[in-house]
């Protein structure tokens, strides 16, 4: 299957349509199908994030001007 080819007929036949409801059909499948990039992360990660922000609510972090005086 080419999807390239699929998604460019899906596009036209979008295109040739005044249907409505297909409109509107198709609109709320491609806002519902949208994937949070965090679900696809793994729980390790999402710990790691969760950490992170912590250190940094807490001041324990370097200011990108400071890593660069150090590499200059």
């Amino acid at each position: 299957m080419d999807i390239q080819l699929e998604k460019r007929e899906a596009i036209d036949m979008l295109k040739e349509t005044n249907d409505p409801e297909i409109i509107m059909a198709v609109a709320k499948l491609l806002r519902t199908n949208k994937k949070d990039w965090w679900d696809d992360l793994t729980d390790q990660q999402k710990e790691d994030i969760a950490q992170s922000e912590l250190e940094f609510e807490r001041g324990e972090f370097t200011s990108f001007e400071e890593v660069m005086k150090k590499y200059k």
